[in-house]
């Protein structure tokens, strides 16, 4: 039996997930400040001189210059699906966090393009080594009862970092010169010290642990995170449950090579390759309802498109995300009352009717002689601001959530990974985009948001079962009863509240370990 003189110093249940939500969570803030700080950064005068990019005509290459850290992003993610089954959760995260250290070094000291790009580059594959990760560690580390929340909180301290990023570029402002823009590059190295600070010590996920082999050393650290004895018949069951998870995994999985060439195929109604498709589909969702329009790009849009000074647009962005960050909480305490399905659709129906609103206004805005332009420039800011509030309740976390819980065991590495990607590719697209769109559309640019939000609606509706209140092993056997493509048609699937099958299953399975655990014991005292 694995046995440690007091690991983790000693820290057990609550305390021990709270450390380990600390870890990911300073990652979270780190992916949110690196979001944040790139769009002070495109508007400094010193930057744009420094680095070719202060004439009009090079819109599209200041948009690549802000872009090409999620093309680093998006092959950090795709090289977290083989690194990360290797080196397990906690070293991958010190990985992606060595990595983006160096990245953040190159950009905070660079004196010309290539040497930014490099460092965006570099940067963005070590957060995408640790946004593919930390999720997956949060989510195998987590009761049941607070996997949601967790995951949720932690997307919250995304915009924390968010907003740190927006205000101080606002404060950085007012300084003349490289310091402007330096500055707010260094502060990311904060986040990577803590980083470094906690994540050595913690547990490492114990699904993992047993999926290559070490089963003593997983048991301890469930009973370590639930506190209780390892003999405990709910340690017990929790162990069982993994156990024949990853035995069934194991003899049922399809290969990553096979999905890449086309070969894979529905193997004892595991659904691999549905699952992989509505976790990546739940990805690419948060990027088609246009959040990086304005992440990146909210004082562009504001001087451009609305029409403000570049002083007011940088302080109305950083009054937005204290307020973005605020609606977002409202998040974590009904993502299990309200599932994940339906803070989806809310999500997405809010943001279509910001949208609608936005083009309206900003088409009169771009009218020739229009008189009431200030006025309607100014009802199109409110309208910006509202959208983050229905972006930050229904969409900022669960995307990054859904893959964790809705892949198998085996395949829930991968499946984070693919959608890490996802989420990175097409968030390259749209911040690639974005300044062309606005120089070259105008108003119309904003359509597309439209379209792609009202789309939503009822793909989620129709495809996605519901993971609020399940356990992952609850998800895997939903999949080997071959459920109906249309997720809709089962409304237990739909539920937000765990189906009562699965509580039975546990409550038997909790009580033939009772009975046989007391007939064993008496056999021991027969015995003796």
């Amino acid at each position: 039996m694995f046995k440690s003189a007091k690991p983790y110093f000693g820290l057990r249940g609550g305390w021990l997930t709270f450390w380990i939500t600390l870890a990911c969570g300073a990652d979270m803030t780190l992916y949110g400040y690196d979001q944040g700080v790139f769009s002070g950064v495109v508007i400094s005068q010193d930057f744009l001189q420094l680095h070719g990019l202060a004439q009009s005509s090079k819109a599209s290459l200041l948009g690549t210059v802000a872009a090409i850290y999620d093309v680093g992003c998006f092959l950090g993610s795709l090289s977290a699906y083989w690194l990360g089954e290797r080196l397990g959760r906690r070293n991958t995260v010190l990985v992606g966090t060595t990595i983006m250290t160096i990245g953040a070094i190159l950009q905070a000291s660079s004196y010309s393009l290539g040497h930014m790009m490099a460092g965006r580059i570099i940067a963005g594959i070590g957060n995408g080594l640790n946004t593919s990760t930390a999720p997956i560690w949060q989510v195998e580390t987590s009761k049941v009862q607070l996997r949601g929340k967790l995951v949720i909180l932690e997307n919250v301290l995304v915009l924390v970092g968010f907003s740190l990023a927006n205000w101080l570029n606002y404060g950085l402002s007012f300084a003349s010169g490289p310091v402007s823009w330096r500055f707010p590059l260094s502060f990311q190295l904060i986040f990577n010290i803590i980083l470094f600070c906690t994540v050595p010590w913690l547990p490492e996920s114990p699904r993992w642990l047993v999926a290559h082999g070490r089963p003593d050393e997983a048991l301890q650290i469930i009973a370590d995170l639930e506190d209780k004895d390892n003999s405990d018949p709910f340690v017990q069951l929790q162990m069982s449950q993994i156990q024949y998870s990853v035995d069934y995994e194991k003899a049922n999985s399809v290969s990553f090579g096979d999905i890449l060439r086309g070969r894979a195929h529905e193997k004892a109604g595991t659904k691999t390759v549905r699952r992989l498709i509505l976790g990546m589909g739940a990805q690419a969702m948060q990027q088609f309802s246009g959040i990086n329009v304005t992440s990146y790009y909210l004082p562009t849009v504001l001087t451009k498109s609305v029409g403000l000074d570049e002083s007011l647009a940088r302080l109305l962005t950083a009054c937005n995300s204290v307020q973005y960050l605020l609606f977002s909480m409202i998040g974590i305490p009904n993502v299990e009352r309200w599932g994940r399905r339906i803070l989806l659709m809310f999500g997405a129906a809010g943001m279509c009717f910001c949208y609608i609103f936005i083009t309206a206004l900003i088409r009169y805005n771009e009218m020739p002689g229009y008189a009431y332009r200030e006025e309607v420039a100014s009802a199109s800011v409110a309208f910006f601001f509202l959208y983050y509030v229905f972006f930050g309740i229904g969409m900022q976390g669960v995307p990054w959530l859904y893959p964790t819980e809705i892949n198998s065991l085996t395949m829930r590495t991968k499946g984070a990974a693919l959608g890490a990607a996802t989420n990175w590719i097409f968030n390259f697209m749209v911040v690639e985009i974005t300044p062309i769109g606005i120089e070259n559309l105008g108003w119309r640019f904003y359509i597309v948001w439209i379209a792609l939000n009202a789309a939503m609606i009822p793909v989620i509706y129709v495809f996605y079962p519901e993971t609020a209140g399940r356990t992952l092993e609850d998800m895997d056997d939903y999949y080997r009863s071959n459920p109906p493509l249309f997720a809709c048609l089962d409304k237990e699937a739909i539920s937000s509240k765990r189906p009562k099958k699965y509580e039975a299953r546990d409550e038997h399975i909790i009580r033939v370990k009772e009975e046989s655990a007391e007939h064993l014991e008496i056999s021991e005292k027969v015995e003796a």
